[in-house]
């Protein structure tokens, strides 16, 4: 069987605790990361759950702060910084 998503939950980093929120707010599906074989069992084919990696999940939360702070607050001063600090390399 195949549903149409309409409604995505997302939460950065580990998520596993908020499967369940995910759930009652009416997602159809929820993207995170670092869940374990059983935390898909929690999903009971209510939601479909996508584990896409701590720090990919994260990766672009100081971009998004950035642009938020920046608007919200004109003539504050913000450094971002380069340092990737992904402990997993891709070969």
């Amino acid at each position: 069987m195949t549903r149409k998503i309409k409604k995505v939950a997302v939460l950065g980093g580990s998520g596993s605790f908020a499967i369940q929120n995910a759930i009652r707010s009416g997602a159809d599906a929820y993207i995170t990361s670092d869940l374990k074989y059983h935390d898909f069992y929690k999903a009971e084919n209510k939601i479909l759950l996508c584990d896409v990696g701590h720090y990919e999940s994260e990766r672009y939360t100081k971009s998004l702060l950035f642009e938020y702070l920046t608007k919200k607050f004109p003539n504050f001063a913000i450094i971002l910084s380069d340092i990737n600090t992904n402990p997993v390399n891709y070969f």
